[in-house]
């Protein structure tokens, strides 16, 4: 989701700080972003997303819904329906006709009541169609028809859900979207075509923007990691970052203006940013424009300034590639990243452990880590069904306290920036799913087997939170464990930040 993922510009406020000495801890900055995170858009192409790049055996991870309203249009041989006799072909194949209508009619927002002569009529007639796919669903169960059974009860409870109802509902929408995408198709062909028109770049910075200014997530994950790297570098001369998606950079504006405010002067900075080829969609154009951005801001502020942009994808990384000089103060960002790297239960390279070490090697004075405070990664898939639904509908109900249900972009935003999230932990398995939450306990065996100690966020950085959320609901709620904070909607902890060496 939240995710993950940060593709941001610089437009209002939020704080950060770098402190000297504990008499003069707080100095306020405006950090002003806009956020843009391809990755978990239900509606965005293949060239927009932040993934980790496929593996060259398999094919493109990155999916979608096909222009027609379905994504049941190229079912293949990895479907749970298909077979080798042709009698099964032609059951997926009736299947994905069957579905187009229902799913087209699913996923477009509700039509005006006063269309139908008032809202009792209109709930009266889908009271009406609920209960005929029920008794349908039943008839077929009685005849041992299987596929007419799953028709009937997607569209029954097609009858129950909306994207432009009440949280559950909005969620349900997507759940049973993906339930649909698993039955009949298999997630790489999901990925591969669009069922919506393809947003342009400005329209998915808009949409994350929109998200960003309504929910603290991005926020709370931006200025705890800063607050933890200004600490660590707050006596060094030659200070290194390096993000493990750098996007659009703009969580780094705070931490330039900080250490431009430094006693005694600023440190040389060098950031190196790390991204995802396919994100240059987002930016329109490469990571020079990233470094552009960032060294005018450095020099509007008075430090020394270097930025080295290496377009890989995570999986792709090594040490020769990052660029690591000695003498330098190293800080590494993994920025709701790492969920996105396949560890052993995918492939038997394990990148998410292997990065881990890789950073290890290098001596960081810091590492960061945010990321959503779930457990879907090798969970089957009914506990991690549960277990997605609780995160996902938390996080939709926080969305309604800025985005109601007249708020007219936030059907975009959640297609844009979380429904594909959804869909992906729903409809596919194995290499095809790229969203693989882990709880922050799993987080910690993975950093102290690859040889990492903990470094605990300060009082000052909780501080600096404390003072971020209260421009927030109240259902908002903030708790400090064992060194690292989480962020939750109604004490459920949705985000976790924590930091390393």
């Amino acid at each position: 989701m939240v995710a993950t993922k940060k593709h941001i510009i610089i437009q209002d406020g939020s704080s950060m700080f770098y402190h000297h000495q504990p008499s003069s801890v707080l100095q306020q900055m405006n950090l002003s972003v806009q956020t843009f995170d391809s990755y978990c858009t239900l509606e965005s192409s293949s060239g927009t997303k932040t993934h980790p790049c496929p593996n060259n055996t398999t094919t493109s991870s990155t999916t979608s819904f096909s222009s027609n309203g379905s994504p049941l249009s190229q079912a293949n041989n990895n479907s749970p329906l298909s077979g080798s006799s042709a009698t099964n072909n032609n059951e997926t194949e009736l299947l994905s006709l069957m579905l187009k209508d229902l799913e087209t009619a699913m996923m477009e927002p509700e039509l005006d009541n006063n269309s139908f002569n008032g809202y009792e009529f209109v709930q009266q007639q889908q009271q009406q169609q609920h209960r005929a796919a029920v008794s349908s669903a039943m008839e077929m169960i009685s005849k041992g028809d299987l596929i007419g059974t799953l028709y009937e009860c997607a569209k029954a409870l097609q009858q129950m859900v909306s994207v432009s109802g009440e949280p559950v509902q909005r969620l349900g929408a997507y759940l049973l979207e993906g339930l649909i995408a698993r039955l009949a198709s298999s997630g790489s062909s999901i990925y591969k075509e669009l069922r919506c028109r393809d947003p342009t770049g400005p329209e998915l910075l808009t949409y994350m923007h929109i998200l960003y200014e309504a929910c603290p997530y991005f926020k709370f994950g931006y200025e705890s990691a800063n607050g933890a790297i200004a600490e660590a570098v707050m006596n060094e001369s030659l200070v290194h970052v390096i993000d493990f998606q750098i996007s659009q950079g703009g969580q780094w504006v705070s931490l330039i203006r900080a250490l431009g405010a430094r006693p005694g002067g600023p440190p040389r900075v060098r950031i190196t940013g790390i991204d995802d080829p396919r994100s240059s969609f987002a930016r329109q154009g490469g990571l020079e424009l990233v470094g552009q951005r960032l060294g005018k801001l450095a020099e509007m502020y008075g430090v020394p300034f270097e930025f080295h942009g290496a377009a890989l994808c995570g999986t792709e990384v090594e040490i020769e590639k990052l660029g690591v000089k000695d003498g330098e103060a190293l800080a590494v960002n993994f920025p709701m990243v790492l969920h996105h790297m396949p560890d052993e239960s995918v492939t038997v390279e394990n990148h998410r452990d292997r990065l881990l070490r890789l950073v290890k090697r290098l001596s960081p004075k810091v590492v960061t880590l945010v990321e959503q405070e779930a457990n879907t990664n090798t969970a089957p898939f009914l506990p991690r069904f549960v277990e997605m639904m609780s995160h996902y509908l938390a996080v939709f109900e926080s969305i309604d306290v800025k985005l109601g249900r007249d708020h007219k972009e936030r059907i975009n935003v959640e297609q844009h920036c979380l429904a594909r999230e959804v869909v992906n932990l729903v409809a596919c398995e194995g290499v095809e799913r790229e969203e693989r939450h882990e709880p922050l306990g799993k987080w910690r065996s993975r950093f102290s087997m690859a040889g990492f100690e903990p470094y605990p966020l300060s009082s000052y950085v909780n501080g600096t939170i404390k003072g971020l959320l209260e421009s927030y609901s109240e259902k908002y709620t903030l708790e400090e464990r064992d060194g690292a904070l989480y962020l939750g909607w109604k004490n459920q902890p949705l985000v976790t930040s924590c930091a390393w060496r």
